[in-house]
């Protein structure tokens, strides 16, 4: 679904912003892990590529670009902030 050249300038995501998503959306399909597969197309470590993805899907204009994509990780996102929320009170209370 990704959206060509010449609405780049209507999106306002950068080219390393679509790859980003563009990724995302499909790196399973090509096997393998997905940490190695990160290095090899970006050249970054996990955590950084999860870093400026983190960052790129709070930008409204990825949310215009991928919106079925980008509601999906916000979701997982809050998901695990969530749990980890959970957790670390469920750890409090049981301390206490």
């Amino acid at each position: 679904m990704a959206v060509n050249d010449a609405t780049e300038p209507l999106l306002g995501l950068d080219r390393a912003e679509r790859d980003l998503i563009d990724f995302e959306r499909s790196w399973w399909r090509h096997g393998g892990s997905k940490e190695r597969a990160v290095r090899a197309r970006f050249g970054l470590s996990s955590t950084r590529y999860h870093q400026l993805l983190m960052r790129t899907i709070d930008l409204p204009q990825a949310l215009t670009y991928d919106p079925v994509l980008v509601r999906r990780l916000r979701r997982l996102r809050e998901a695990r902030r969530l749990a980890r929320f959970v957790g670390r009170l469920g750890s409090f209370r049981s301390a206490g």
